[in-house]
């Protein structure tokens, strides 16, 4: 399997991905074939969640703890 980025462009009413030149070189892609495509939005989730906890009042000893103590339940 290869791994890529690409940018989704607009083409019409419909999204379409540009395959990079060296991609589709080495991997012998022409124009017609058929390319699974398996796609994974480019968020940064650390970005998103940075200081959303900040007003918690467990420390990470307690969390641990209560997690511990739920997950030995089931």
């Amino acid at each position: 399997m290869i791994e890529t980025e690409a940018v989704v462009k607009e083409w019409g009413n419909s999204l379409g991905i540009v395959l990079p030149s060296k991609l589709r070189k080495d991997e012998r892609i022409k124009s017609g074939d058929k390319v699974k495509v398996i796609i994974i939005k480019d968020n940064n989730i650390l970005k998103e969640s940075f200081g959303a906890l900040r007003d918690w009042k467990l420390n990470a000893q307690e969390l641990k703890d209560k997690l511990r103590k739920e997950w030995s339940k089931r």
